[in-house]
C-alpha cells in the first residue's frame, strides 16, 4: 500500500490532478467491497417493540453495509466521487450496479419511512444527517444520466434530513465540541456544501448564522489539549477550517491569529500516533491526521501567499498525510470501512491549495 499512496501523493496530487486514478481505483475497491457487507454492523438503532429487531439490510436497504450507517452513506460518496473524477475505472460497471441498486426510490422509501418511526428524531444527528447531504449536492453537480437518476431518488431523504437540520440548528444553543461523530462545525461544514448545490438559501444562511454565533469570538483554541484517544476529527482546526469559508479572508486572517496563535506563529503540530490499527477506537486517530491534514491545506489556501504560516500549514499537512496515507487498507475492517473517504477529502483539499 505504501508506495502507491505515496506516488499519488507527491505525484498527481502535488500537480494539482485532483484525485489520481490510481488512488480513485483503490479507494472506490474499499467502499465497493463493504458497500454490501452486512455484517459486522452497528446500529444506531432505537426499537419501539420487538416487530423492530431487524438486521440492518431490512432496516436500511439502501445503507445497511460499511459497518454503520453513516459509513455506508460517505462511502457511497466516495463511490460516486470517484466515478465523477475517472469514469473509466475499471470497477465502473460494478460501482454503477451497487449505486443502481441502493439509491433507487424502494430503498429510499424504507430509509425515510424509518426515520418517520418514533424515538428517531436523533438517528445519526448530526453527523450521519451531514453525509447524507453530502452526498445528495455530490450527485447533484455532476452532469450524468445515471446522476439524475440517483440524485431524484434520494432527494426526499435529503429534504428531510435538511428540514431536520433547519429545525434542530435553531434549538442547538450551544456547539458540540468534540474529536468524535457529533462535531458541530465539521457536520456544519458538509451540510453547507448541499445548502450551496440546491440553492438552499435558508440553510446556507442558518449556517452562517450558528457558526459566527459559536465561533466568531473564539481565541486561543487549546490545541495543547489534542487529541483525544479516539478523535478523528480536530476541534480546533475543523472550526477554524469552516470559518475560512465563511469569513472574508480580511476579517478571517487576523480571526486565526487570534484563534491559533502558536500555531500560526510556527508552533509544532505531531501526527497522531496509531498504535493499533486493528482497534475501532484506536485506529480513528488515522483519521484524524488524515482530518488535520484537510484542515490545515484549507487554511494554507485562505492565507496571504506571502505569509510564512502558509509553507508551515503546508508542511504539516504532508507530515500528517504521510503519517496516515499507506496504512488506509491495513487488511484490518476497523479502519478500511471508512478511512478511504477521508484520504479523498485530503487529496482534493491538497490539490485545490496547491492550485492557488
Amino acid at each position: 500500500m505504501r508506495g502507491w499512496v505515496v506516488a499519488a501523493l507527491l505525484g498527481g496530487v502535488l500537480s494539482g490532478q485532483g484525485l489520481p486514478r490510481d488512488a480513485a481505483e483503490r479507494f472506490a475497491a474499499l467502499a465497493l467491497k463493504c458497500a454490501g457487507q452486512e455484517y459486522p454492523n452497528k446500529l444506531d438503532h432505537v426499537m419501539n417493540g420487538p416487530g423492530d429487531v431487524l438486521g440492518p439490510r431490512v432496516l436500511h436497504p439502501a445503507f445497511y453495509g460499511c459497518f454503520d450507517w453513516h459509513s455506508a452513506v460517505h462511502g457511497h460518496w466516495l463511490m460516486v466521487r470517484a466515478l465523477r473524477a475517472h469514469p473509466d475505472l475499471a470497477r465502473a460497471v460494478d460501482l454503477r450496479r451497487v449505486l443502481d441498486a441502493h439509491l433507487a426510490p424502494g430503498p429510499i422509501a424504507a430509509e425515510l419511512a424509518y426515520l418517520g418511526q418514533p424515538s428517531r428524531a436523533s438517528f445519526e444527528r448530526t453527523y450521519g444527517w451531514a453525509w447524507l447531504l453530502k452526498l445528495a449536492a455530490e450527485l447533484k453537480t455532476w452532469d450524468d444520466p445515471d446522476a439524475r437518476r440517483w440524485e431524484a431518488a434520494l432527494r426526499p431523504l435529503a429534504e428531510a434530513f435538511a428540514e431536520r437540520t433547519k429545525a434542530f440548528l435553531p434549538k442547538q444553543t450551544y456547539p458540540i465540541r468534540t474529536g468524535v461523530h457529533p462535531n458541530s462545525a465539521y457536520s456544519l461544514s458538509l451540510a453547507l456544501d448541499y445548502a450551496e448545490a440546491y440553492g438552499d438559501a435558508a440553510l446556507a444562511a442558518l449556517i452562517r448564522e450558528k457558526a459566527m454565533g459559536w465561533f466568531a469570538r473564539d481565541r486561543r483554541a487549546p490545541l495543547v489539549w489534542e487529541p483525544g484517544g479516539e478523535d478523528f476529527l480536530s476541534p480546533s482546526l475543523e472550526e477554524a477550517a469552516l470559518m475560512a469559508r465563511l469569513m472574508p479572508a480580511r476579517t478571517f486572517r487576523p480571526w486565526l491569529r487570534s484563534f491559533l496563535p502558536d500555531l500560526v506563529q510556527g508552533g509544532p503540530l505531531a501526527p497522531a500516533v496509531v498504535s493499533d490499527r486493528t482497534d475501532p477506537k484506536i485506529v480513528h486517530l488515522d483519521g484524524l491526521n488524515l482530518s488535520r491534514a484537510r484542515c490545515l491545506h484549507r487554511l494554507a489556501s485562505a492565507l496571504d501567499p506571502k505569509d510564512p504560516a502558509r509553507t508551515h500549514f503546508r508542511r504539516l499537512a504532508e507530515a500528517h498525510a504521510q503519517a496516515s496515507l499507506p496504512h488506509i487498507a491495513s487488511g484490518s475492517y476497523e479502519g478500511e470501512h471508512w478511512l478511504g473517504t477521508f484520504a479523498v477529502h485530503l487529496l482534493e483539499a491538497q490539490a485545490a491549495d496547491r492550485g492557488r
